[in-house]
């Protein structure tokens, strides 16, 4: 196991647990000696294609391991995009505390989840009221945030109001088949899960 206080070489493969205890396992692109801020590149969940970097303070970690050490000189790393990496870090932070005032608004499950539909295809158009989730300041989705709970206080916002019903709806509709599929998977492993796709935003 390695401590905070080590130092990784890149090309190495690092592991270690976030203040939020998420696992992240990836290789070393940078580690600064002094912040304790290591930078891991991991393989994408959506593209076999792309990486995530993660930037990560390992004051904050714990469990940190070092998988695989390269001892040879690495080749130059590709140049970042730092002002992407400093969008997606305040986008992140934003996030999270979007998160813990919803948490401490006593949000349910279910509020958390429809949240979390409906960012990933509006990131940048929603937020939370209290326990309302709203969407350009004209749709909200008020608690138990079921389709007769999604309402527009413009008249004309038929559309958006339309998209965020579909949003929803489409996510109960992928819970209720997974839950499904994991019931028949339990039952017979070899049923495998099914994946309902979402419809892109709408464009104006």
């Amino acid at each position: 196991m390695a401590a905070v206080g080590d130092c990784f070489s890149i090309g190495s493969i690092v592991a270690c647990k976030t203040c939020f205890d998420q696992t992240v396992e990836g290789e070393v692109l940078a580690f600064d000696q002094q912040t304790k801020m290591l930078i891991l590149k991991c393989p994408a969940k959506a593209s076999e294609k792309l990486n995530d970097v993660y930037i990560l303070n390992l004051q904050f970690c714990s469990d940190v391991k070092v998988k695989k050490e390269v001892c040879t000189i690495p080749d130059t790393p590709q140049s970042l995009n730092l002002q992407r990496l400093k969008t997606r870090l305040r986008n992140s932070v934003e996030q999270r505390q979007r998160w813990a005032k919803a948490l401490a608004a006593g949000v349910s499950n279910d509020g958390l989840n429809v949240y979390m539909a409906i960012a990933k295809q509006l990131p940048q158009h929603v937020r939370w009221s209290g326990q309302n989730i709203v969407i350009f300041d004209e749709v909200t989705v008020s608690p138990p945030y079921n389709l007769e709970n999604i309402t527009t206080n413009n008249q004309g916002g038929d559309h958006l109001l339309g998209y965020v019903k579909k949003l929803v709806g489409q996510f109960f509709e992928t819970q209720a088949a997974n839950a499904a599929a994991s019931a028949a998977t339990t039952k017979n492993p070899q049923v495998g899960t099914s994946n309902t796709s979402v419809s892109p935003a709408p464009t104006n």
